[in-house]
């Protein structure tokens, strides 16, 4: 994912209750895909918070 210094990164949002079966058998689950957006999206914070650090020094 790559993101520009002035772009701002809109955080996911979950999956509603009926999207997820409850089975446990899907492969990958719709809680799959939600949490590989959530993990890009706080890399991208983290990235975006670090350069504004480095802006701000």
């Amino acid at each position: 994912m790559t993101q520009q210094n002035d772009e701002k990164v809109e955080k996911p949002t979950p999956p509603a209750d009926d999207d997820c079966c409850g089975g446990g058998a899907c492969n990958p689950c719709v809680w799959d895909a939600y949490n590989a957006r959530l993990r890009e999206w706080r890399l991208a914070q983290a990235k975006l918070k670090g350069q504004e650090n480095l802006l701000s020094s």
